[in-house]
């Protein structure tokens, strides 16, 4: 089986989210079952080393108003297909955004040249090879099964993978003539989304299989609290829509072999934990020791993910003799409100303001438990990566954290499978009794000491979930 992945980012390459994990990991996995994968995505000026090493299979010449090429190269285990426009992403900052904070003006005419390319190698080939299969991720790639229905030509059945909903990539009409389609896709059962064009409803409406990225946020999707305006188009689409849970890459997040963990660690050796907590301490500027858990937060600071709920119970938090280190960056109030918060409660609260990958390791390494208050989380891998590290995830009860973590209550501690604590509604007083079962189970040593092993053991490897999508690509391609 052959099949083309199309994405708008990458792990290692680049990455400003869970995207790109999933990106990074899942074609790896599909090709050690035997799938011929390649991974399409912009030539972003980070991957300019990569441009340099590969080959130019195809050149479309002006395209979008500009030269374009897809150049192909190897890198970490992944076949990769760049396309190289430099006019539309050879430009410095974050991928999606200018200096400003704002969009890109032209974020249609760069996600849209991506998807036509994207389709004209679904339909034509490269260099002999033609994709049985294309899944398509989230709105930049959202285009791509509307070029092929366009095309009106025989071509492979399309998958489109929704990781967050929130985001659709909603334009003006005016854009079509830019994007070279046509107004008779532009209707309620089309691309038209409340009179603009919609990148992701297009996916949605016009892929064979519709794919997110875990059961319940499948079934919330369904939800007009959850759907953003979709959820009478998937309720639609509900015989077609199935949740696959995500995973991580064991090999980058291992705790026994981790190299931006000062001490490593496995479930034999859990004392050796104390010393990345105590470096961790020190990088945040807390007080050393004392007898209550320390918290992390690694986050985009935004509303979605539920950390102003955080800033109301903080003084609770270190009320209890707990401490709090936080790493993350986004919007500009939560940014100011945690960075006030380590001034207040200095030796209790660390915030570091950035996007640290490294840094991510030891936090989670060196933390007790890590606070997930997400108002919706499709899936998260935050959580997963403290189940990996023995930090205990305390997540709020929606989507993919309902999915992964196993509730330390009574019956679950008798049983020996709890792995975190879960609270609802997504509340500030909800929170705040969330953080304090977690301070009483922390009291209990040996019950704490059990859940983290069991944390520890639990699979978030991406097998099973590469298994279910395999098999739904055999039979689509069978179909």
């Amino acid at each position: 089986m052959k099949l083309l992945f199309v994405a708008s980012e990458c792990a290692p390459f680049i990455k400003t989210g869970g995207l790109a994990d999933v990106i990074g990991a899942v074609p790896k996995t599909l090709t050690a079952q035997g799938v011929d994968v390649k991974v399409m995505l912009p030539a972003y000026p980070a991957l300019k080393g990569l441009v340099d090493q590969g080959k130019t299979l195809l050149n479309f010449g002006s395209f979008f108003g500009g030269p374009a090429r897809l150049v192909a190269v190897n890198a970490e285990g992944l076949s990769l297909l760049l396309f190289d426009a430099p006019h539309l992403f050879d430009r410095p900052g974050n991928i999606y955004l200018d200096k400003t904070g704002s969009d890109w003006s032209d974020n249609h005419l760069r996600f849209g040249a991506l998807s036509a390319a994207a389709a004209q190698v679904s339909l034509d080939g490269l260099a002999g090879w033609v994709p049985d299969l294309v899944n398509v991720h989230d709105w930049q790639a959202g285009l791509v099964p509307a070029y092929l229905r366009q095309s009106g030509r025989p071509a492979p059945k399309c998958v489109l993978t929704i990781h967050n909903i929130a985001f659709q990539g909603l334009f003006t009409k005016s854009v079509l003539p830019d994007l070279g389609l046509s107004e008779d896709l532009f209707t309620y059962d089309g691309l038209e989304y409340f009179g603009k064009v919609g990148f992701l409803k297009a996916g949605i409406v016009f892929s064979d299989k519709i794919t997110t990225v875990s059961p319940t946020y499948a079934r919330e999707l369904m939800l007009p609290e959850f759907g953003m305006g979709l959820e009478g188009l998937l309720q639609s689409r509900k015989s077609d829509l199935l949740g696959i849970l995500n995973g991580i890459d064991l090999d980058t997040w291992d705790p026994s072999k981790d190299p931006d963990l000062i001490a490593t660690y496995s479930t034999r050796t859990l004392r050796r934990k104390a010393q990345n907590k105590a470096a961790l301490e020190r990088r945040f500027n807390l007080t050393p020791g004392g007898n209550g858990p320390l918290f992390c937060v690694v986050s985009r600071l935004t509303q979605q993910k539920g950390l102003d709920l955080l800033l109301d119970v903080l003084p609770d938090l270190v009320a209890r003799g707990a401490k709090l280190a936080v790493l993350g960056s986004g919007d500009k109030q939560l940014e100011a409100g945690f960075v006030a918060a380590a001034k207040t409660y200095q030796g209790s609260v660390g915030t570091i303001i950035d996007y640290d990958e490294a840094l991510s390791h030891l936090v989670q390494g060196g933390s007790d438990a890590i606070l997930i208050p997400s108002r919706f989380e499709p899936c998260g891998l935050t959580q997963l990566y403290g189940l990996r590290y023995g930090t205990i995830p305390v997540v709020a009860r929606t989507g993919g954290l309902a999915d992964t973590i196993i509730d330390a209550n009574a019956v679950a501690l008798a049983d020996g499978c709890a792995t975190g604590i879960q609270f609802a509604p997504v509340t500030a007083a909800a929170l705040g009794q969330a953080i304090d079962r977690t301070c009483e189970l922390f009291d209990q040593s040996d019950v704490w000491q059990r859940i983290v092993r069991r944390a520890m053991r639990q699979p978030v490897g991406w097998d099973q979930s590469a298994q279910a999508y395999h098999k739904l690509y055999t039979d689509l391609c069978a179909s």
